[in-house]
């Protein structure tokens, strides 16, 4: 299936003379041709170190042959095994320094275009509207998540996907966390996170803003009143603090 070739398949950016009028996003899709040219570079290792370096296990040789196929909504499934916020990790997630970074391409060329991909195929569900929404067995445990940053979605996405009812409390008046609040328009849409979430939601996650843990409602009143059988803590670094230091 390899045709290995020196150069990665541009994502054709956002002309400088188009960027200067407006924050809109600066890196443009894959077409479908670009990112089956690009799939087609894949070495097919027999052991994948890009999945053994991603931090939450994508399983990129398989996803990435679907690609070449041309099944695109079933790279987009495969990928939602294990990471259930593709459009935001293939734009924002430092590839370079996890499943690209250990590609075995770059010893010789450039790796595989691996985040590229991962966006391309989210994107390409989200245009076709068309999502998988998995269908598993309850297990009765109900599980709260504190922040609603990329740790707290990931958590609940993973725990939903085990069966677990979720609800994630977010401080602010928005969800997302630091992918809202840090990461500017045009690196990442505002609207492809609130999509993200919302599929999150058609998953069965449930979200609730304006709640601050801890004073709005306690860890403890969550366990032993609410009937929450773990509460996962992703509060993120928002506030500075200096030590004290003596004088």
């Amino acid at each position: 299936m390899s045709t290995t070739t020196t150069k990665k398949k541009s994502r054709n950016p956002l002309l400088p003379r188009e960027r200067i009028k407006n924050f809109t996003e600066v890196n443009l899709c894959y077409s479908p041709e670009l990112a089956q040219q690009e799939a087609l570079r894949c070495l097919e290792c027999a052991k994948p170190t890009c999945t053994d370096n991603c931090p939450v296990g994508v399983k990129v040789k398989e996803f990435v042959e679907l690609i070449v196929i041309g099944d695109f909504l079933g790279a987009a499934a495969k990928i939602r095994e294990d990471n259930v916020l593709p459009a935001i990790t293939g734009r924002v997630c430092p590839q370079e320094d996890h499943c690209e970074g250990k590609c075995l391409l770059s010893k010789k060329v450039k790796p595989l275009g691996i985040g590229y991909l991962e966006r391309f195929v989210a994107d390409y569900e989200k245009r076709l509207g068309i999502r998988f929404v998995p269908s598993v067995q309850a297990t009765g445990k109900k599980v709260a998540v504190v922040g609603s940053g990329p740790s707290g979605l990931t958590v609940a996405g993973d725990l939903i996907q085990k069966g677990h009812k979720v609800r994630v409390f977010e401080a602010l008046h928005e969800l997302g966390g630091v992918l809202v609040y840090g990461i500017p328009e045009f690196r990442l849409p505002k609207q492809i996170i609130r999509e993200q979430i919302n599929y999150m939601r058609e998953m069965g996650v449930e979200f609730e803003t304006d709640v601050v843990v801890g004073r709005t409602v306690t860890i403890d009143e969550l366990m032993e009143e609410e009937g929450y059988d773990a509460v996962y803590v992703g509060t993120g670094a928002s506030t500075a603090f200096t030590p004290p230091t003596n004088s």
